[in-house]
């Protein structure tokens, strides 16, 4: 690990990030950041895409 990537902190609890879990600092940071996914926790601002909208494009 570069001693740039060492300098950043797990972007979760800024923590030191370790090399296993890069770029978190453990197992549970890195699930809190993957159920923030799963729960639409992370979005782009913007109107929501309608399915029917993204069927047509097909």
């Amino acid at each position: 690990m570069t001693n740039a990537a060492k300098a950043r902190p797990c972007p979760i609890c800024r923590k030191p990030r370790t090399q296993e879990f890069t770029p978190f600092c453990s197992s549970h940071c890195r699930d809190r950041d993957l159920a923030q996914w799963f729960n639409d926790g992370y979005a782009l601002p913007g109107e929501a895409a309608r399915p029917e909208d993204i069927a047509q494009e097909d």
